[in-house]
This record gives C-alpha cells, structure tokens and sequence, in this order.
C-alpha cells in the first residue's frame, strides 16, 4: 500500500505564529500564569501539548481574575474590542496572536460600519472570529450611527431571506451602501452562491472574499490527491472549520473517508477498509500540528 500526503496540509502562517507566541511566552515567563483567552486554535492535539506546558484557558468571567504579573494571548480568532480592552486594564501582559488576516477583516469591518454600510457577513454566529469582527463593526458605528446592520448569513436562502425582512422594514433599498464580507474559513463555493443572490438584488453591492488563502490551497491540494488515491484520511479538529469542509470534500470524491484528531482513533474497522487500498491518501487542517500528521502516516503504515 502507498501513502501519498496532500501537496500543502497542516499548519497555516497564522495558526504557527500563533502557536510558537504561545511557546514563546511559556519559556519567557516565569512569575505569572500565562493564558488564552478561549482555545488558542480548534485542535485539541495542539491544546493538549501547549496545557501540558502550563498553558491555561481563561474564560471572559474570569478576566477580573488576571494579576499584573500574569500574560494573556489573545487566540488566532481574535476577539471583540471591548474583550481585549477589559484584559490590558489588568494591566497584564497581553500577546496579539490573532491572525494577520482575521485583523484585516476586524479592520475592513469597521471601516465599513463606520461609513454607514448594511453588512452582510458570511459566516458561523458561534464563531469567535465572527463574534470578534462584529464586535469591531459594533464599536465603530456606535460612533456615528444610532443602528448597525450586520447580518450573519450561512447560505443564499438565508440572505435572501433577510434582504425581504430588511426591505420590508425600510431599513434597505437601492440607494443602500451594502457590502458582502466573509468569515476566513468560509466555504468558497456557498460564498459564490451568496454574491450572486446579493448582486441579483443590489448590482451596485461591494463584494470582498475574506475567505484565506490557505482554505482554498488545502482544498486544492485535496482535489488532486483524491484524483490519485482510494481513499483519505482527513486529521484535524473536528469543531474546526476548515477541518470539516476538508472532510467533507474527501467524502464527495473518494470511495472512503474518515476524520480524526489523534493517531490513537484509527481503529481496527479503519485498518481493515484502507488495507484494501492500493493508494491512500492524507490531508490535515490548517490547524494539525506536524508531529500529529507525522504519527497518523507511521500508525497507518506498521498496522495496515
């Protein structure tokens, strides 16, 4: 049996950066706690090797807790303004490890508010990176504006769905400024579905792909390694975003696919379906550390 690794997997830019700050401030700091405000990134491989480390989890309510000598990361997804604000009046140590592109969207959300724009966001409302740009799109059209229309939407149904609300309530019109923006992890293809319904109804509506580069080289990467293989084993955090569309993309192409976190789940039914296989592939979110795809690919290769 051959096993082929997708061509890019794994860690991206923004995830490794935020990882190695997390180590960074472990080593340097030695009188104070050092935290994440919520989990550092959706991989609880990664989360368990950095706990092990005495990196702890900080919860919002817990902020009033923090003492001078203690750090606080703040995680890869960033957070609202006012979340960051209530921690530097601490007067701790705070590490910025959110991810350069997720500050370009908190920035781009603001500056859109601020100008008076109906926003709709393409994205999870239980998502810290959507809770935390909207929260900079709250800040600044508090400003100027009484009211700010930020509407998350999942797929083209629900934006249409909200344009009728909206239109009916006379908050939304042709002479609106309106503008399309996305979550980082966000599906490309139900993104394009989503530009298509806006612009049928507002030709003149902005649209900006926040959508990172990353997602769409893993999901490429994946489409030619299913073009080679019998079968994928997807490794990633199952509460991760760009994990499951990966996931999902290998069940779409491949004769069989399986999502896992840890080496120690590939069990028995798993090694009996792949050793059937001439060819297996591997991908890994973007938030799988590379010692985690390293013991997936040995596991698989001494019991298959």
């Amino acid at each position: 049996m051959k096993i082929i690794r997708a061509r890019i997997l794994g860690f991206c830019a923004g995830v490794r950066r935020a990882v190695l700050a997390a180590e960074k401030s472990l080593s340097e700091n030695t009188n104070g706690q050092v935290y994440t405000l919520g989990p550092l990134i959706h991989n609880p491989v990664a989360l368990e090797n950095l706990a092990r480390q005495n990196l702890k989890i900080l919860s919002e309510k817990e902020i009033s807790s923090l003492q001078t000598d203690d750090t606080v990361i703040i995680r890869a997804h960033g957070v609202p303004p006012e979340t960051e604000t209530a921690i530097r009046e601490r007067g701790v140590n705070v590490v910025n490890a959110t991810c350069p592109l997720v500050t370009q969207s908190q920035k781009r959300a603001a500056e859109f508010a601020r100008n008076g724009y109906v926003i709709f966001f393409a994205g999870d409302k239980n998502h810290g990176e959507v809770i935390g740009i909207e929260g900079y799109a709250r800040k600044s059209a508090s400003e100027n504006h009484k009211e700010l229309n930020f509407i998350l939407v999942k797929d083209a149904g629900e934006l249409k769905a909200e344009i009728a609300v909206l239109s009916e309530k006379g908050k939304i019109s042709q002479n609106s400024k309106i503008v399309l923006l996305s979550q980082t992890t966000f599906s490309i293809k139900t993104f394009e579905s989503l530009k298509s319904e806006l612009k049928s109804s507002f030709p003149c509506a902005e649209i900006i792909s926040s959508i990172c580069p990353a997602t769409h080289e893993r999901q490429d990467a994946l489409r030619e390694l299913c073009s080679k293989v019998d079968g994928v084993i997807v490794i990633g955090g199952k509460t991760s975003a760009n994990t499951n569309r990966l996931f999902m993309t290998a069940q779409n192409l491949c004769k069989k696919a399986v999502l896992i976190e840890k080496p120690e789940e590939i069990t028995d039914e798993i090694r009996r379906e792949f050793s059937l296989f001439e060819t297996v592939g591997i991908t890994a979110g973007a938030s799988t550390p590379d010692d985690t795809i390293a013991a997936v690919e040995e596991q698989i290769s001494r019991t298959v």
